[in-house]
């Protein structure tokens, strides 16, 4: 019979294994990548037009600022919703039957493949609102894709603040407004951030709900007749993003293979320097909360 301190040194090098291999298997995937796409991944790439001419400039630069569009305009539209949302159901509603519907509907909306959001979007949006296939549809579309994932995780942030530091603040003869604002959120801000970092991550390689409502072949740069009209008339158009572009690049057969490959290197590229700039921004701004 096996002893009590060999089953634990055995449960313990399982634990140990299955960690060296997700780390093994997300190294595999990151160097397979990084290793078929950096040779090709320029300056001009990075900075030029795409043509869909056989022989034409093959650039990202406007994949690139497409995405940025797409993934600043959703956060815009969803953190407010989530982190009030959040914040009413950790903060001021009874914890009944309403908590526990939108507890539910939360888990529910987790669950919905991709691709029905990206029906469900072009229904409503691009047909029923007549926003058409444009940047605004795309991220009204990947607002409601990333509201699970925010709430969830900003709605156990606030349940893990301790409940002396609701009582010091309203103690001390703080509105149960201020404490919530002052107090119970800058505490929350990590486990918040970490909620946007993984929303950032799902619109960044989102295709099928984008696919519908997006368009694909908004491969151009915004251009209108003053900056003003060139940067938010731009989000009423077609807009193309780079996981968009590397799937149609990989499928259509007409571009090198080093086109889609140099894509996923910058896709992963931008991906990781948007969620350093996230959590920066986040760590900011929790340090400036402290402060004050």
């Amino acid at each position: 019979m096996i002893s009590k301190k060999k089953k634990d040194a055995l449960l313990g090098s399982l634990i140990w294994l299955s960690a060296l291999v997700t780390v093994l298997i997300l190294l595999g995937i990151i160097g397979y990548i990084l290793y078929n796409g950096l040779p090709h991944l320029n300056l001009r790439f990075l900075t030029s037009e795409y043509s869909a001419a056989k022989n034409g400039s093959k650039g990202i630069l406007p994949m690139m600022i497409n995405t940025l569009y797409v993934v600043v305009l959703t956060l815009l539209l969803a953190v407010p919703v989530c982190i009030g949302g959040a914040i009413y159901m950790t903060q001021y509603a009874r914890q009944g039957k309403l908590v526990r519907m939108i507890r539910f509907a939360t888990e529910v909306l987790s669950g919905i493949p991709s691709v029905i959001y990206g029906l469900f979007g072009y229904a409503i949006f691009v047909v029923l609102f007549q926003l058409k296939l444009s940047i605004l549809s795309g991220s009204l579309t990947m607002m409601i894709c990333i509201l699970p994932i925010i709430i969830r995780t900003t709605e156990e942030s606030l349940l893990a603040v301790p409940d002396a530091y609701r009582e010091g603040g309203l103690a001390l003869g703080a509105g149960k407004l201020r404490v919530t604002l002052s107090v119970v959120l800058p505490c929350a801000l990590p486990g918040i951030r970490t909620g946007i970092v993984l929303a950032i991550g799902r619109i960044v390689g989102e295709t099928a709900a984008l696919l519908f409502t997006v368009g694909v072949s908004g491969n151009y740069l915004p251009k209108g007749d003053n900056i003003f009209n060139a940067l938010f008339g731009h989000i009423f158009e077609q807009g193309n993003t780079l996981a968009l572009h590397l799937y149609n690049s990989a499928m259509n057969g007409k571009d090198p293979p080093a086109v889609p490959f140099a894509t996923a290197a910058a896709l992963l590229i931008l991906v990781f320097l948007i969620n350093r700039v996230a959590v920066w921004a986040s760590g900011d701004i929790r340090r400036a909360r402290i402060k004050k």
